[in-house]
C-alpha cells in the first residue's frame, strides 16, 4: 500500500467517524436524551488484532 492510498483510507475514516459522531449527538440532544448541564463524551478506538487502545474524553456544552 503506498503511502497516498494509505492517508486516504485514513482521511475516509476519520472523516467517517467524524460526521456519524456528530449526527448521533446532535440526534441524542433533539430527541431530549442528553439532559441539562454539559454532555460528557468518550470515544474509545481499538483497532481488531492489536493492542491499541486510544481514549479521548471530553464534554459538549448543550443549547
Amino acid at each position: 500500500m503506498s503511502e497516498d492510498s494509505f492517508n486516504m483510507s485514513m482521511r475516509k475514516f476519520l472523516k467517517q467517524v467524524g460526521v456519524t459522531s456528530q449526527q448521533q449527538i446532535e440526534d441524542l440532544v433533539r430527541a431530549g436524551g442528553a439532559g441539562a448541564g454539559p454532555l460528557k463524551v468518550k470515544v474509545v478506538l481499538t483497532a481488531e488484532g492489536t493492542d491499541l487502545n486510544h481514549v479521548v474524553e471530553g464534554q459538549i456544552d448543550l443549547p
